[in-house]
């Protein structure tokens, strides 16, 4: 079920980028509210690294993990979050 490997970095306003911590992740896979059924095929595997299924779209992905992050203060104005797919 869980397929692909994403790197989860936040990229700080001078472009440097760090691994998100696994709390934070972890957070938003096991809280994510956004009744979305397709976000349950989604598991925290470590600092930086979430395992998904091949129906999560990769883009809705991004886009609801960077909202709630910036919701819970992991993200601060100027920073930005960045899923690469591990091939």
């Amino acid at each position: 079920m869980f397929a692909r490997r994403i790197t989860v970095e936040r990229i700080d306003a001078a472009d440097a980028r760090h691994p998100c911590l696994i709390r934070q992740i972890d957070n938003f896979a096991m809280r994510n509210f956004t009744a979305d059924a397709v976000f349950d095929d989604t598991f925290p595997a470590g600092d930086g690294l979430l395992e998904i299924g091949h129906r999560v779209p990769l883009d809705r992905l991004h886009s609801a993990m960077e909202d709630w992050f910036r919701r819970k203060g992991y993200l601060k104005a100027g920073e930005r979050l960045a899923l690469t797919e591990n091939k």
